[in-house]
């Protein structure tokens, strides 16, 4: 029998409770801390009180569970009835499949998940997500926090990794081009899914298993770009750029962001002033400042809104926008913005000057670029609301855990009713918009493109309202529950601090609350007759 697998009794545990030689049991498993005693954060006078102990109660007000790992080689057994294979499985690797939910904290995941019955998901989103879930685990969640925490951006290496898995070639969304494109590279699927078979809950998954990470700005710098800046080439653009430009994307080569924003406009998307001015060879100069370009610092390319004039038939100049692919060349230079976030988004100032681009990196017709890029909103829109909400989901589950384990006053905090009022609010607002979501969900794979457009505009952007407006109330909440850890960037507040300092991007990014608001109800008048009188 290996030493950490060696069954510990607690008579012999209380044998080491000397300075000289200290043992404790967290958790189950018994660790010699005798020579950490003196490296121990805390003091070595806290290690000693409990020497002899079972200091679970003790470790669990001051430590998250990772930190066992961290110290897994001080691990010398385990007390009876705890195995070795049980310490490796324990812990917040919460889905393996849907048959162990009593081993998760409650409303940690949405109702499907938890055991209930669904009207949307099926055996094919649920191996999905069990191998989504597995890659997050293995390969993002052991660098997520640290490449948050310094800033650093995201690797190609990683890109290549989320490749391979067929990550990537997802993000894109259902459709021919996503068939096309897995079956001429041979990409599988995650979870063994056909890409034939893929719909919007795929991408749903998806995009909430990467949002379980906590770290908004590792994330965006990762997916942001892609997922936003891709599309409309995807749905738009021509074959010919599908293969010169999605494709090295696609395979972890070469990553690309979308350039809407302009300093000068915000969320007036009309109102931008980057323009593009054709030369005589039929290309374009173009000129002006993108702000606020999620993955802008290491983008190769740009999908960029612009103004143009096109000759009409009739001879006369005709203003419009259109939508350009502009390499990353002379002329385009990107420079980091710090924000609330991590510059690990690759958040970025863009400018353009003199900005050559071919003709052939044209999205779709001239002058056409407006609709292009409202089309593009209401996916875009779509999956801040999953990725916020699943985000949101994490700190209620971080409120559960933290209330059920941290005591105050001789009791957990959970036996607090104002606790379990402040938790009670959090649920219902994550638990709403979670089942709005996914009823739009449905409807987007029910709709064409051209119905979606119409239909789902207003309702998508009030459900990004009531999506924000439900982080804000979960961000104050847990911000409350958590203390003073809220505003700490380490240990168990961790995630909730994170939390607070990122969930603002979504009440603004995309199109702010008030943009939102004004749109979902303009979008509903639009198409009332109005004959209905009380």
């Amino acid at each position: 029998m290996a030493t950490a697998d060696r069954v510990i009794t607690n008579e012999e545990l209380s044998k080491h409770s000397l300075p000289t030689d200290a043992w404790v049991a967290v958790d189950g498993h018994v660790y010699n801390v005798t020579k950490f005693q003196n490296l121990h954060p805390g003091g070595g006078a806290l290690l000693r009180a409990v020497a002899g102990k079972d200091a679970s109660e003790e470790f669990f007000a001051l430590h998250r569970r990772e930190v066992l790992k961290k110290y897994e080689r001080l691990r010398v057994g385990s007390l009876p009835g705890a195995s070795a294979s049980q310490q490796k499985e324990s812990g917040d690797k919460q889905l393996t499949s849907r048959t162990t939910q009593e081993k998760l904290a409650p409303y940690s995941e949405s109702s499907f998940w938890l055991g209930w019955h669904s009207p949307y998901f099926t055996e094919s989103h649920d191996r999905f997500r069990v191998a989504v879930r597995a890659f997050v685990d293995e390969v993002l969640a052991p660098v997520a926090a640290s490449l948050d925490d310094s800033g650093e951006e995201p690797s190609l290496e990683l890109y290549r990794q989320l490749a391979k898995a067929g990550i990537l070639a997802i993000i894109m969304g259902p459709g021919e081009a996503l068939v096309k494109f897995c079956h001429k590279h041979s990409i599988a699927l995650p979870g063994g899914v056909k890409p034939e078979e893929v719909d919007p809950f795929h991408v749903l998954i998806l995009q909430e298993e990467l949002r379980r990470l906590g770290t908004y700005g590792f994330n965006d710098g990762l997916v942001a770009g892609i997922g936003i800046g891709l599309p409309p080439l995807v749905h738009f653009g021509s074959t010919d750029m599908f293969e010169r430009i999605a494709t090295p994307i696609l395979l972890g080569e070469k990553r690309i962001c979308l350039a809407i924003s302009d300093p000068m406009a915000g969320s007036d998307v009309a109102g931008m002033m980057a323009t593009a001015t054709t030369t005589p060879d039929g290309g374009y100069l173009v000129n002006g400042l993108k702000k606020w370009i999620t993955g802008g610092n290491f983008a190769d390319y740009f999908t960029v809104a612009v103004r143009t004039e096109t000759t009409r038939k009739d001879g006369k100049k005709q203003g419009g926008v259109s939508l350009l692919v502009v390499e990353r060349s002379e002329g385009v230079t990107t420079t980091p913005i710090k924000t609330s976030s991590s510059l690990a988004a690759g958040t970025s100032l863009v400018v353009f000057e003199n900005a050559k681009v071919d003709r052939a990196n044209l999205i779709g017709r001239e002058g056409h670029g407006f609709s292009y890029v409202m089309a593009n909103f209401n996916t875009e829109r779509w999956g801040m609301c999953v990725s916020g909400n699943r985000h949101a989901r994490l700190i209620v589950e971080e409120c559960i855990k933290w209330a059920s384990q941290r005591k105050v006053f001789g009791k957990p905090l959970i036996q607090q009713p104002v606790i379990r009022n402040k938790l009670a609010h959090m649920i219902g607002e994550v638990e709403a918009v979670n089942n709005w979501i996914e009823n739009v969900t449905y409807q987007m794979c029910k709709m064409k493109p051209e119905e979606q457009g119409e239909k789902l505009a207003g309702p998508i952007a009030l459900l990004k309202l009531r999506q924000t407006r439900a982080a804000t109330l979960v961000s104050d909440e847990a911000c409350q529950i958590f203390g003073g850890r809220a505003v700490t960037k380490s240990g168990m507040g961790q995630q909730v601090e994170r939390f607070q300092r990122t969930f603002k991007f979504h009440s603004i990014l995309g199109g702010s609350e008030e943009i939102m608001a004004d749109l979902g109800v303009r979008q509903a008048l639009k198409y009332w007759d109005g004959h209905s009188k009380l």
